[in-house]
């Protein structure tokens, strides 16, 4: 009899519109094990059918109610499991079973739903504690131990020089100490200054900047380069013809991309505007900005002592190579930690610690930045280069027959490797390469590509560099042809390449913003942080595109009649 009374507890579960007279068939037989039913009898004092019947339609509307609840409702999962705690008799349940086949459902286990670990792996995608680029890294690391070990023996080289040898060779010591660091010094203090000065400036008036950068640029390097004539010696002759010539393409660029300005100087607006939710985000710059001035002084005196050591030229070489190299990646350090910021607010709403992604652009996604530091701009040149020839490309010439196929190999090489690939490396923790190829097919599965192309913000930021090296050379010139006119064309070129690369540091802050613009759009076009701009643009060169009228090659010269 015992074994009879859960089944009855299972069958009040599941009770249904025909069980309800089931159980008043069996109330005389079972009533004394009916603890509900014997308390509704205790307290009516008898067996009242009418309060029977309204508590049946009581409980059948809640067990109606339960059995609609979710399989996975915290509620039936504890009431099914109290309920199963007793395991009923076989006898019982296939009487159960042909009384009411359909009263006792069998439990079925659901699987857990895909968003729950879609959202369990989202954190961990965007908190990737992998080391990206190792062997990079590991090189970078090695280098910056031998680079650190040979600036410290060709210093100690250089003392020894002014102490040692004899008297030739200190006086020439001594005039390198007079006359050439204290030009380099300033050079590069000058250089952090225009630094800021061009970054705060250009992030309280954009569109200004963006017109005046264009032709102060080419005034800065004609000024330079005819300065730099005028001592008429030869050595400074060549230097300055080079900035005449590069003031001249300058101008010619600037004139060809007037119509890119406008679209440049809204993305430049809107990209700009998160740096207001982050007040502390310029502490990287000024952190890079320090050690770029420690090792620059550093690496003077080097120099100096290099005239003591075996091949001069080629350790000056050396050293030249190093020291772009490391501000280079100073520079993509300081991109790496504004656009994992920046990036992090468009995709998730997030303000994350700049500190926090200091460090992780330090340490994590170090080897990117290596990596990306010594192979992207060299790819960036050429794939200006090949452009340029396809674009002077003619019908029969052969200087420009293999235009074309360089193009293509550059694009191809440009897809694996690119500048925009740093704000995925920032986001997800992906390496160089992966976040190239990710990232350019996003452009191209939004029709981004020719957008992007038409962009001119890193040609902005490369001119501002070039700026600077300028203004350095008319007060670095200017000053050594006064005191010391045998250096004057070593360092103007020494003072021009620590004021492009200073400078480049700190334009990496509005760049980085203005990738994060354009590859969080790519990721989600419609996330309510970004506007039509971008889409207005694309309507706008698809429009040109449809507009233009393809130029036939090859046009017959002769037509038979």
């Amino acid at each position: 009899m015992d074994a009879a009374e859960p089944a009855v507890v299972a069958e009040r579960e599941h009770e249904t519109e025909d069980g309800e007279e089931e159980v008043g068939a069996r109330k005389e037989e079972e009533g004394v094990r009916d603890l509900e039913k014997g308390e509704e009898m205790g307290v009516g004092g008898e067996s009242n059918d009418g309060v029977a019947h309204n508590h049946n339609d009581h409980e059948e509307f809640n067990l109606s109610r339960f059995n609609r609840l979710n399989p996975t409702n915290p509620l039936r999962i504890v009431i099914n499991s109290s309920t199963r705690a007793a395991t009923p008799s076989p006898a019982a349940a296939a009487q159960s079973q042909r009384s009411h086949p359909r009263s006792i459902p069998i439990p079925t286990q659901q699987p857990q739903p895909q968003p729950q670990q879609h959202h369990q792996q989202q954190p961990v995608t965007l908190n990737s504690r992998k080391y990206t680029n190792r062997i990079s890294l590991f090189l970078f690391v090695v280098h910056m131990f031998i680079a650190i070990a040979l600036v410290g023996f060709l210093v100690f080289k250089g003392v020894q020089g002014l102490i040692l040898e004899s008297e030739s060779m200190k006086r020439k010591k001594k005039n390198m100490l007079k006359f050439f660091l204290p030009q380099v010094e300033a050079a590069s203090f000058m250089s952090i200054i225009l630094a800021f000065i061009w970054q705060q400036a250009i992030r309280k008036w954009p569109t200004f900047m963006v017109h005046f950068i264009l032709w102060f640029t080419f005034v800065m390097s004609l000024a330079a380069g005819i300065l730099l004539i005028c001592f008429q010696k030869p050595p400074t002759d060549g230097v300055g013809v080079c900035f005449i010539a590069f003031a001249i393409g300058n101008g010619l660029y600037a004139c060809w991309a007037s119509n890119r300005i406008k679209f440049c100087c809204k993305i430049l607006n809107l990209s700009l505007q998160p740096l207001s939710k982050f007040p502390d985000l310029n502490k990287p710059t000024y952190y890079m900005l320090g050690a770029g001035f420690l090792w620059i002084s550093l690496w003077s005196l080097a120099v100096i002592g290099s005239l003591n050591f075996y091949f001069p030229p080629l350790v000056i070489l050396a050293l030249v190579l190093s020291l772009a190299w490391t501000t280079e990646v100073m520079r993509n350090v300081v991109n790496i930690t504004v656009s994992r910021v920046i990036a992090l607010y468009y995709l998730r709403g997030m303000q994350s610690s700049t500190q926090f992604c200091f460090l992780r652009a330090l340490t994590r996604n170090l080897g990117s930045a290596c990596l990306g530091s010594l192979f992207v701009p060299a790819i960036e040149a050429l794939r200006v280069v090949a452009r340029a020839l396809n674009l002077l490309e003619g019908e029969d010439e052969f200087m420009f027959c293999c235009a074309r196929c360089c193009l293509g190999v550059m694009e191809s090489i440009f897809r694996n490797g690119n500048s925009w690939a740093y704000v995925q490396i920032a986001a997800y923790g992906r390496g160089f390469v992966m976040a190239s190829q990710e990232t350019w097919a996003l452009f191209e599965k939004e029709d981004m590509v020719a957008v992007v192309d038409s962009d001119i913000t890193s040609s902005i930021c490369f001119l501002t560099g070039v700026c600077s090296g300028s203004m350095c050379v008319i007060v670095v010139a200017a000053w050594t042809h006064t005191v010391h006119k045998s250096f004057t064309a070593t360092l103007s070129l020494l003072t021009f390449f620590i004021g492009y690369l200073l400078t480049r540091i700190a334009m990496a802050v509005p760049h980085a913003c203005v990738s994060c613009y354009y590859v969080c759009y790519a990721e989600n076009p419609e996330n309510r942080l970004f506007d039509k701009t971008i889409k207005d643009r694309q309507a706008l060169l698809e429009t040109r595109r449809e507009m233009v009228v393809p130029t036939p090659r090859g046009v017959r010269r002769y037509t038979k009649t």
